[in-house]
């Protein structure tokens, strides 16, 4: 089930083109060979609970009325070429936003819309990044960092996140890694995947490490308002006036439109020293043209709108009641453990390598898939050191968690009877 590593696409010929080299060191393991060993079992017609990926809309969470409102209202406004930075009015909504949260500086004119926060991860780091350059990026991460300063030329380095701080970086060690190559430090709060939200002085010591070593700061905060209990969403930007800040966010989770793929990025801070910076960040907007076009009219009444992911994150919201359950269930296992999320929309559950000795993500995650029909992501697919965690999303109804664990746990406690055998 291993993801091809040889130069060529699996059935191509000796005289086809062969696959680039930087695709050997690039992995994805949220939509790779687990997903696609899902699928063969679908088409075989098993029934597959796939909670590999934080989908809302895969399992009925729908986009708020209003939003689908706008698109469909501006529809006949939407068949030409927008801006290649975005429609006017959205993009001072977003600008408007960032201000208000204590951004810097913060403008229309140095806002970005794309398709989605993953085209503009990979065309911020290529307006940025030279063959042999490094960006301090977490572990665990979103994989999509990691790959695509590696497709950029670059060299991602990793700064631990410690499940024993509750996943919370410390910014002594992060500065330890800073080179003479380092350009840029990526922050993701609220987490995906371990769910935690730095705190306010975690966040301000990451800001005084960038503006010490003059990197830019990339805040990806597509989870911003996905916050749990008493944890408090900090923007990054409001931490970092001095410092280059690049802060991430879009219709995706908060307001479950996946599909519309509509994201942005905002620049704020020194932007007076950016300027070539932000001059390549728009040749390269204007090269794909533009985002697409009708979904950019939700963007206003997103954010100027109700906030409705309250009422899903709040007791007895939806997702609120599923990350209760994911926790009860963690607290009951013979064999798991958990920091329970404080943001974001997954968990990342531990397994006691004590109680399973030679425990391995990859070879339970696909025993659990081929026995138990549940598809889950390998902790080591988001660039950990460790084999022995998985990530979960909250976004199925509680009653469905609670019996996928006991799935999970027949699948764990066979490994370790099968390890007390041996």
């Amino acid at each position: 089930m291993e993801v091809p590593t040889n130069k060529k696409l699996p059935g191509m010929s000796q005289h086809n083109a062969p696959v680039a080299r930087r695709l050997e060191a690039v992995r994805y393991e949220i939509r790779g060979a687990l997903a696609r060993r899902a699928h063969e079992l679908e088409a075989d017609g098993r029934e597959i609970v796939k909670l590999n990926i934080g989908n809302p809309g895969a399992f009925g969470f729908d986009t708020p009325p209003h939003l689908r409102a706008a698109v469909l209202g501006n529809l006949a406004a939407s068949d030409a070429y927008a801006h290649q930075q975005g429609l006017a009015a959205a993009r001072e909504a977003i600008a408007a936003r960032e201000r208000a949260r204590g951004a810097a500086g913060a403008d229309a004119a140095n806002v970005f819309v794309g398709n989605g926060v993953s085209e503009l991860i990979d065309l911020s780091l290529r307006a940025l990044l030279d063959d042999g350059d490094e960006v301090l990026v977490p572990s665990p991460d979103y994989p999509l960092w990691t790959a695509s300063t590696t497709l950029n030329g670059a060299r991602a380095v990793h700064y631990p996140c410690h499940a024993t701080a509750g996943f919370v970086p410390d910014p002594d060690e992060v500065e330890a890694l800073v080179t003479p190559r380092t350009r840029a430090l990526v922050v993701i709060s609220p987490n995906n995947p371990s769910g935690a939200v730095y705190p306010r002085e975690t966040l301000a010591a990451l800001a005084r490490v960038a503006a010490r070593h003059r990197l830019v700061l990339m805040a990806d905060e597509i989870y911003d308002e996905i916050v749990y209990d008493d944890a408090a969403y900090v923007p990054l930007a409001s931490l970092a006036p001095d410092v280059l800040c690049l802060t991430y966010g879009g219709l995706s989770k908060v307001h479950r439109a996946c599909g519309w793929r509509v994201g942005w990025v905002s620049l704020s801070g020194a932007i007076a020293q950016a300027r070539e910076y932000r001059q390549a960040l728009e040749l390269l907007a204007s090269m794909r043209l533009c985002s697409n076009v009708p979904a950019q009219h939700a963007i206003v009444p997103a954010l100027n709108g109700d906030a409705t992911i309250r009422a899903l994150t709040s007791p007895g919201g939806r997702l609120f009641e599923t990350r209760a359950a994911v926790i009860a269930a963690c607290r009951r296992s013979e064999f798991l453990s958990l920091v329970p999320p404080r943001g974001a929309i997954y968990a990342f559950p531990g397994v006691d390598p004590r109680r399973v000795p030679g425990f391995d993500d990859a070879r339970f995650a696909l025993e659990l898939l081929e026995c138990e029909s549940v598809l889950v992501t390998p902790g080591s697919g988001f660039n950990v050191p460790y084999r022995n965690h998985f990530r979960i999303t909250l976004l199925p109804e509680p009653a469905r968690v609670a019996e996928v664990f006991e799935r999970i746990e027949r699948v764990v406690g066979s490994m370790a009877r099968s390890r007390q055998v041996a």
